[in-house]
């Protein structure tokens, strides 16, 4: 098993496993109830983190991750891999799962 990711965020890191998982590649996410050690260990250490379970999935999981946008659209797009409409709200294609660019 690999860590792809890790963020203070917990709905974030689920999301990304939930990405990952609509992809194919098993993951999980480990450290979710980390919080009770801090100030015992480094902060950045209690945080969630999704782990892909198997390794040759490392490197796809990492570019989906990467390929998602920072902010969603504000309004409609048509997604450059499949075509399909998406409303605004949504940063990737709920059809194929590209990400907005």
């Amino acid at each position: 098993m690999k860590k792809v990711f890790t963020s203070p965020e917990s709905i974030l890191v689920h999301h990304y496993k939930n990405l990952l998982e609509s992809e194919g590649i098993r993951a999980v996410v480990r450290n979710e109830i980390l919080d009770s050690v801090m100030g015992r260990v480094p902060f950045q250490e209690t945080w969630p983190e999704v782990w892909v379970v198997n390794d040759l999935d490392y490197d796809r999981a990492k570019q989906l991750i990467e390929g998602v946008p920072d902010e969603s659209p504000s309004r409609s797009w048509r997604c450059r891999t499949c075509g399909e409409t998406n409303e605004g709200q949504f940063a990737v294609c709920w059809q194929c799962g590209t990400g907005y660019a």
